[in-house]
């Protein structure tokens, strides 16, 4: 991992939205939330494309215009985003993220579950924005229709683990860029395949800005001071809510980092709490266990008598889906100024949207 310059090295996590008008009541884990100003187009019609499904014309000046060949940076208007998995808790808190920051969002999506034939799985109401969710089976339809409502539109995937590879394949054979917000898979193959293709895209475990902050700040100690916890012992406790089935990348992470400062430790030494009785040891609060993410890193000393203890506890998925839409600002904005392709497979990660600072 690159290194950033400044950062903390011990973070306890909270969110908070992009534009800070008003704010809301306070939760728990001190997650704040701020009042946005929405974008204020944001009903589509659908319009007639070559599929046989029924649709009519759109009189929406915007994919009208979209349609026949005019970019969003012609017409002054903000950037589309399609959201992918958006039947999902991750995928809906992130699309109402990209309306909050006033990005225009793509009203067809796609999931990792298969569903019908022919026609969408189902419709989603985002504040006011119908989106056609197509199943798996029909992912390329929803690509096309994607790309008839903008030639510009940026990717954000949040489907399952075992879709990954197969869908950064249909995103770069589409020449769309994505950001993969979507664990696991093939990690070395999914940067592979952005890079043999002509496409940028950004990839990262962990999308939690804050978050990733703290795991720099620990990369620069662990660059810094190589061996200095040499015999001291290491302890690591992850819980996450229960539909959470991978080890987290986080903590993976975090762990690479004391293993260079000195700490032996095997990735299957990891304690993951996926249930009741280990959030109320973990002290998550009840009204998160479906939505949290505890981490407790513990060095001690060989006899107990020195200990450090590094946190971050998040509650609610808000700071992931911030950070999932800062990165698909980011990745527009290093499209629209590049030259000569200069994009072309090439592959980001959220170190570089904090190098960036544009932190809202």
């Amino acid at each position: 991992m690159q290194a950033l310059r400044s950062a903390s090295p011990v973070c306890s996590c909270s969110s908070q939205d992009f534009a800070p008008s008003s704010v809301r009541k306070n939760v728990a884990c001190s997650e704040r939330s701020f009042v946005a100003l929405k974008s204020t187009s944001r009903v589509w019609s659908s319009f007639v494309p070559r599929y046989s499904h029924n649709v009519t014309v759109s009189r929406h000046p915007q994919i009208r215009a979209s349609a026949m060949g005019e970019t969003e940076s012609s017409t002054g208007e903000p950037g589309w985003v399609m959201v992918n998995g958006l039947s999902g808790k991750m995928g809906l808190e992130t699309a109402k993220a990209a309306l909050e920051a006033g990005l225009q969002l793509v009203p067809y999506s796609f999931t990792g579950r298969m569903g019908p034939d022919q026609g969408p799985l189902s419709k989603i109401d985002v504040e006011g924005v119908e989106v056609e969710v197509y199943g798996f089976g029909q992912r390329e339809l929803a690509m096309d229709l994607c790309k008839q409502v903008s030639r510009r539109a940026v990717v954000i995937d949040y489907t399952v683990p075992a879709a990954v590879i197969g869908n950064a394949s249909l995103y770069c054979s589409a020449g769309v860029p994505f950001v993969m917000g979507t664990t696991g898979g093939d990690r070395e193959k999914l940067m592979r395949i952005v890079n043999d293709s002509k496409i940028c895209a950004v990839i990262a475990p962990q999308m939690g800005k804050q978050v990733v902050a703290f795991q720099a700040a620990m990369e620069i100690m662990a660059e810094q001071f190589p061996g200095a916890f040499s015999g001291y012992k290491l302890k690591v406790t992850e819980s996450h809510q229960s539909t959470k089935l991978d080890t987290s990348g986080t903590a993976k992470a975090v762990i690479s980092s004391f293993k260079k400062l000195g700490l032996n430790f095997d990735l299957d030494q990891i304690t993951s709490v996926r249930e009741e009785e280990g959030y109320k040891a973990m002290q998550v609060p009840e009204d998160y266990y479906n939505a949290h993410a505890f981490h407790t890193y513990r060095v001690s000393s060989p006899d107990d008598t020195v200990a450090f203890e590094f946190k971050h506890n998040v509650c609610g998925r808000k700071i992931y889906a911030q950070g999932t839409v800062d990165a698909v600002l980011f990745l527009m904005n290093k499209i629209q100024k590049q030259t000569d392709g200069e994009l072309e497979g090439k592959v980001f990660n959220m170190i570089d949207v904090l190098r960036e600072g544009n932190m809202r």
